[in-house]
């Protein structure tokens, strides 16, 4: 049974930090990429930050300098560090995964409110 996971979601007050973790589990094939996207009420789902099995990240620039995508390909695990969160982060942020097929996670909320 294939499971793409999210954790970590949460509020945080303007200028706070969250960690998000992505679990992927029972995909029978090599995973390739992973990455983050993210949507936001009324709009759609953008990409917020990549990560391919070699390591190569990418960024929206929107988060750049501010975010941070890294990978444990032993535990099949994305995570992505967010510093310096701005009330524009508040987003459903959703894990995808690319192993033959796209995988995606169910999505966690990220609320950055004072």
């Amino acid at each position: 049974q294939v499971q793409v996971v999210e954790s970590g979601g949460g509020l945080v007050q303007p200028g706070g930090s969250l960690r998000l973790s992505c679990a992927a589990s029972g995909i029978p094939f090599v995973i390739n990429a992973m990455a983050w996207y993210r949507q936001a009420p009324g709009k759609q789902r953008d990409v917020v930050a990549g990560i391919t099995s070699g390591g190569s990240t990418s960024y929206a620039d929107s988060v750049k300098g501010r975010f941070t995508i890294s990978r444990d390909n032993v535990k099949n695990t994305v995570y992505l560090q967010m510093n310096n969160l701005k009330p524009e982060d508040t987003a459903v942020y959703y894990c995808k995964v690319v192993a033959g097929l796209v995988y995606w996670g169910q999505g966690t909320q990220v609320t950055v409110s004072s």
